[in-house]
């Protein structure tokens, strides 16, 4: 009867520690990052007249709203310059950002931080990695809003 009260509790807390900490929870999948960093890295940013105009297209089907909405983000986010970059280049090969490109992220707020992300790997250079990245924009939000108190 012991051992199956102590089993018992075992069991709770550690179902209630996964709920907590949901990260426990996963396989560390997280730690291969998607791209090298180097020549990798640079060679994302290639433009070649076939991605220019899928990026053109698929810029002008997105919804007005939409549009307005990420660009008011974008606005709270303009003195954000090369950070923009840091922060993708986290999202790919999990090399931090500073903490003031954190404050930058965190100043704008989650919900823009992450739709403005959402945007930006839907360009024809970082599309492959959509389906990969949802995950890591929120541990990059998280790391930040963490490193960072207002």
């Amino acid at each position: 009867m012991k051992t199956k009260t102590i089993f018992m509790a075992f069991f709770i807390m550690t179902t209630l520690v996964s709920y907590a900490y949901p990260s426990f929870g996963r396989e560390d999948v997280d730690v291969e990052p998607l791209v090298n960093p180097g020549r990798e890295f640079d060679t994302l940013d290639v433009i070649s007249p076939a991605s220019q105009d899928y990026n053109i297209y698929m810029l002008e089907i997105l919804p007005p709203k939409y549009k307005m909405y990420v660009e008011t983000c974008m606005d709270k986010m303009e003195p954000i310059g090369k950070c923009g970059i840091y922060v993708i280049k986290e999202i790919l090969t999990n090399e931090p950002v500073s903490r003031e490109c954190c404050l930058k992220v965190v100043k704008a707020g989650k919900q823009c931080f992450i739709e403005t992300n959402k945007l930006m790997f839907q360009f024809y250079q970082l599309k492959r990695f959509a389906s990969q990245v949802s995950f890591k924009i929120n541990e990059v939000w998280n790391r930040c809003s963490a490193e960072v108190i207002i």
